[in-house]
């Protein structure tokens, strides 16, 4: 694989080193945050040999696999970032959520791989010690068990780094400030018999190890501490007076207000999540697991880290997210095993096969991307599969006890020395998600071919007698420029999760009816409608992408639930200007939604006014 010719072609795709503002990895994703989404070439993006999917959100997130550390490091070394200053670009647009969450992914994604190093290493330490290759009171054990802890023992550490940088801010200063939390001589200061004070203000006893929001808080202030001196200190004294000043204001107001306010929220949001587990219990993680695929397709799995590496660095295992992700994982591979068996096509074979053995050892997007996502009845088996085995993994409470996606070889993160069960019950969990994913997709998945509209008119007879066309053509609800659903900036269209379309950027505000037939669904928010063509085709319009969030403001919908309507017709008139004021784009999907009967055919890209052909609907065999 040419990684310098990938990661050139990546970096022309999304408006060049100069409009990234920030850039990580994680186990398959390149993840750029970009200062333009608009100048992302997501159609070209997506043809770029060697990507295997794309999802526009909070991130551009390009989805390369298992050589995703190659083309990384070739992307370090031919461009040149420059992110001074760049995060306020950034957000400048983006909404409250985005820029939470593009946070919570920028400081959380890079502490995964040093969590999961160190736990998977005291996982094997526990197994040697279990199968009695080793003794716990050697050295080596000491040693090895030791440094699997580091990781987590040093973790606001680790949160200092991340935050600074993501924060813009000094990060040796970063590190330097929160690590006066661990020093010995700090921590039995703060365990004094009857406590302490500082400026009259008694100090809580707490231990900081171990502990991610104290740190984080303590980054908030650093950075406003800093940029606040940076401009008022003359530059000859700034290197040393700047952060002199940051420790003095910092720390001390760390270890008064925001150490323990810090220590109470990671307390609190344990707690809460261990009531909602005593309530829901099993069914919660089982419901967890099914929903797992469209999480990740979207990149929104990462909103669990932060609860996630909190849960298991204060209690030291996790019960929720990494069971579920084991079903999901497993799940995955056992529907594209299946896949690879069923199927006649020899890339699909070859692409159910690779995916299958990636999604077993915990790499999913393969599979998602290239299968799962493309077929509504491999979706169903994998929820199925994942959705069964995460009710027996929740049943019999399996705990994981390192951070890290599950998968074959990582198993051993299962493993409790004080209940040898645990580990028995994950691998049933892992063999049930397989074997329920695979048996489901054997039954239910089958390659379908759309017939060809020209060539094979074909009708029906009701009851009533009235002869139907079994084949459609649609025409443009809109006025505007027609674009491959593909290219959509939602994984959930893109993906093609709900079913295959085209995609209209409208110029003119009203939405009219694609074909005869009957108002199915009108959304309450009035952003979405559904219709039932009079040849049983199913089409959903969505005007505007994450415009449920509106409320259904600058919509005003002409039609009503079962009203009958004609080609043409005016169904949603909407405020254009308005709409994009709000920071929402116009994008509407029109989608068919019973793709397991229908099929697209003829379509295209390019201008489009209301009223010309948008794409036929084809009858698929039976």
């Amino acid at each position: 694989m040419d990684y310098r010719k990938i990661s050139t072609e990546i970096l022309e795709c999304i408006g060049g080193e100069d409009n990234v503002s920030h850039f990580e990895h994680c186990s398959t994703r390149l993840r750029f945050t970009l200062k333009d989404v608009n100048k992302v070439k997501v159609g070209e993006l997506k043809q770029v040999k060697g990507v295997l999917g794309v999802v526009m959100g909070v991130q551009c997130q390009v989805i390369i696999g298992n050589n995703v550390v190659e083309v990384y490091d070739e992307i370090l070394k031919i461009a040149s970032f420059d992110t001074k200053n760049s995060s306020e670009e950034t957000n400048k647009d983006q909404k409250l959520g985005a820029r939470i969450m593009d946070f919570v992914i920028g400081v959380f994604q890079p502490l995964v791989p040093a969590i999961a190093g160190a736990g998977v290493l005291k996982s094997i330490i526990s197994l040697l010690v279990l199968l009695g290759v080793l003794n716990n009171t050697s050295v080596a054990y000491t040693v090895f068990n030791n440094i699997g802890d580091a990781a987590l023992y040093f973790i606001p550490l680790l949160v200092a780094n991340s935050a600074a940088k993501k924060l813009k801010c000094n990060q040796m200063v970063a590190i330097a400030a929160v690590g006066t939390l661990l020093l010995p001589n700090i921590t039995a200061l703060l365990a004094t018999e009857g406590g302490v004070k500082l400026f009259g203000l008694t100090l809580k006893n707490i231990a900081y190890a171990y502990q991610i929001f104290p740190a984080l808080l303590t980054i908030f202030l650093l950075a406003f501490v800093e940029k606040f001196f940076n401009k008022i200190t003359p530059k000859p004294i700034r290197i040393f007076f700047v952060p002199m000043m940051c420790y003095i204001i910092v720390l001390p107001c760390t270890l008064l207000f925001l150490g323990p306010l810090g220590y109470n929220i990671g307390t609190l949001l344990t707690t809460l999540i261990l009531t909602i587990y005593a309530k829901v219990g099993f069914i919660g993680i089982g419901l967890f697991a099914m929903l797992l695929p469209l999480c990740v397709a979207t990149g929104m799995h990462k909103a669990f880290l932060p609860y996630a590496i909190s849960t298991y660095s204060e209690v030291g295992k996790e019960f929720i997210y990494m069971p579920a992700s084991l079903a999901h994982n497993i799940a995955e591979s056992g529907a594209c095993f299946a896949v690879a068996i069923k199927s006649k096509d020899t890339e699909t074979r070859s692409t159910a096969v690779s995916a299958g053995i990636s999604a077993l050892f915990g790499i999913t997007e393969p599979a998602l991307y290239g299968l799962t996502l493309q077929n509504k009845k491999i979706l169903g088996s994998v929820m199925i599969g994942a959705g069964i085995s995460g009710l027996f993994l929740g049943l019999f409470s399996v705990e994981a006890f390192v951070v890290v996606g599950p998968g074959l070889a990582s198993m051993s993160m299962f493993i409790n020395p004080d209940n040898s069960m645990n580990f028995m019950y994950a691998v049933i969990g892992f063999v049930i998600a397989f074997v329920i994913s695979f048996i489901a997709s054997i039954i239910l998945y089958k390659e379908e071919t759309a017939t060809n509209a020209k060539q094979e008119q074909t009708s029906k007879v009701q009851e009533n007698n009235d002869v139907i066309e079994e084949d459609v053509t649609l025409e443009s609800p809109l006025t505007g420029e027609m674009i491959n659903i593909e290219d959509v900036n939602d994984g959930v269209f893109a993906g093609k999760i709900l079913g295959d379309g085209i995609a209209i950027i409208p110029s003119e505000g009203v939405l009219k009816s694609p074909g005869n037939g009957k108002v199915s669904m009108i959304a309450d928010t009035k952003h979405s409608i559904g219709l039932t063509l009079d040849n049983g085709t199913e089409v959903l319009m969505h005007v505007g992408l994450d415009t449920v969030k509106l409320d259904g403001k600058y919509y005003n919908v002409k039609v009503s639930n079962g009203q009958t309507v004609k080609t043409g017709d005016n169904l949603i008139e909407f405020n254009i200007n308005k709409i994009k004021s709000e920071g929402y784009e116009l994008t509407t999907p029109v989608i068919v939604i019973n793709g397991d009967k229908y099929s697209i055919a003829n379509s295209k890209t390019g201008p489009v006014k209301a009223g010309e052909i948008l794409f036929d609907a084809i009858k698929m065999e039976a």
